[in-house]
């Protein structure tokens, strides 16, 4: 199995738009998501950023061999204060799940941005939650903190690269 991360250029953003389709449809397991009238999910709010804001924003493609597995949208933060990198979406196709593929791309993510990171996911999202606390438990060697948003209960995990050794 031969992986690979790739930014999305701004020619092959309809890749991610098509993607989103399937991710959207995984999460209405966890939240309240509609078809519109033609049996299609909402666009997702912002995503024409990823390619307007560049140094802000990073579209990638996870590939296996040369198939697309799944894909990572990673935000620059303003508040350094919060953290200078957020995880804010990260999808994997079922069939490459429990591979390795995830686990090697968030890796990859990491590596490629140094410095603080955080990732969340949604409170009901449970398969979520163990998954990044596993990933991110062994990429820094359980050096991360996690806190719950007071009003929403959504978990997060707070971590540096620049500590990982």
């Amino acid at each position: 199995m031969r992986l690979k991360l790739e930014q999305v250029p701004r020619s092959r953003r309809r890749v991610i738009r098509e993607m989103m389709q399937l991710y959207l449809y995984d999460f209405t397991y966890y939240l309240s998501i509609d078809l519109d009238e033609k049996g299609r999910f909402p666009e997702y709010p912002g995503l024409n950023q990823y390619w307007s804001q560049p140094g802000k924003k990073f579209p990638f493609l996870i590939y296996v061999d040369s198939y697309i597995a799944g894909f990572a949208l990673v935000d620059r933060l303003k508040d350094p204060l919060e953290a200078d990198y957020y995880m804010t979406e990260f999808f994997v196709l079922k069939k490459y799940r429990r591979t390795g593929v995830g686990k090697w791309a968030a890796h990859q993510l990491f590596s490629r941005y140094t410095g603080t990171w955080k990732v969340t996911q949604v409170q009901t999202n449970r398969p979520a939650q163990l998954f990044w606390r596993q990933i991110i438990g062994e990429y820094t060697k359980e050096h991360y903190r996690e806190v719950i948003h007071p009003q929403y209960g959504n978990p997060s995990q707070y971590f540096d690269t620049q500590q990982v050794e």
